[in-house]
């Protein structure tokens, strides 16, 4: 199954040099039934893109709980074995209700990962609003959710894994 795990660039170092992402469990993005039923009309990519910007969206918080990590966003795509992958959906360990939350159950090895999607420098004054905004858009502040909306508006940046490394 392919899953989206959200990162930052000391998380992507550290994955690097362990040669896994870890430790278990993992929060995750990925197709989930409810994310098939939400985006009934979407094919397959498409619902994986919804599942990459989600796993954006989580990469935001983890750069907030780390005032030291470079204010860009890091994706991880990964293909793992689907008994590795439960629902999240309810999970207490895991933050969030996301349609397209799952749970990964073991590290995920260095070699499970497709590629990796990262902000483009030109990106981090608008990644570095919407983490400091991230509090108020959870107390539902208008404002605050329109800047943190306002990270999405800048692709992410395909990387093969091979290249990861020139990024740390």
């Amino acid at each position: 199954m392919r899953v989206y795990l959200p990162s930052t660039l000391p998380l992507l170092a550290a994955a690097h040099a362990a040669r896994e992402a870890g430790p278990a469990p993992l929060a995750a993005h990925a197709v989930t039934p409810a994310l098939r039923e939400w985006y009934a009309g979407g094919d397959l990519e498409e619902l994986e893109y919804a599942a990459l910007t989600a796993a954006a969206r989580a990469s935001l918080r983890l750069l907030a709980a780390d005032p030291s990590a470079p204010r860009r966003r890091v994706v991880l795509a990964a293909e793992v074995p689907d008994q590795s992958v439960s629902w999240a959906r309810g999970d207490a360990s895991l933050d969030g209700d996301d349609r397209s939350l799952v749970k990964i159950t073991a590290p995920v090895p260095w070699k499970r990962l497709a590629s990796g999607h990262v902000d483009d420098p030109a990106a981090v004054p608008d990644v570095t609003a919407a983490v400091g905004a991230l509090p108020a858009a959870d107390a539902g502040d208008e404002e605050a959710l329109f800047t943190v909306d306002g990270a999405e508006g800048h692709d992410l940046l395909w990387y093969a894994t091979q290249e990861l490394q020139h990024l740390l």
